[in-house]
């Protein structure tokens, strides 16, 4: 299950248990019907409370990213999760926003490709 919400410039998603293929999809479409591909927008994803993440939900994740990496000013990731801290590290192949992964407190990762 995930909840969305968004202001002029920042959009957050939290994911609450596991983190499915409609979870994303739900999550695509709220970024298109809110028409939030500007470039001008940033990303919060809140994962403490996921539980998983299904496969068909990461390749999913990582074709939106390849298609929109241009389109977000900034992603932060708040996660508990080591594998999911490496894997927003990798995900900065994929993306030009700046990047920071937090862990807790803990800023446990930031890069930019530019």
């Amino acid at each position: 299950m995930i909840t969305l919400d968004h202001d002029q410039r920042l959009v957050s998603i939290a994911v609450l248990g596991e983190f499915t293929l409609d979870d994303f999809r739900e999550f695509e479409e709220y970024l298109l019907a809110k028409d939030l591909f500007d470039g001008s927008c940033n990303l919060l994803f809140d994962l403490n409370e996921m539980a998983g993440f299904t496969v068909d939900m990461a390749w999913e994740e990582i074709k939106f990213s390849r298609l929109h990496g241009g389109d977000f000013k900034r992603v932060a990731v708040a996660t508990h999760s080591q594998w999911v801290a490496w894997s927003a590290w990798l995900e900065q192949l994929f993306v030009s926003a700046e990047l920071r992964v937090f862990a807790g407190n803990f800023l446990f990762y930031t890069g930019a490709n530019k």
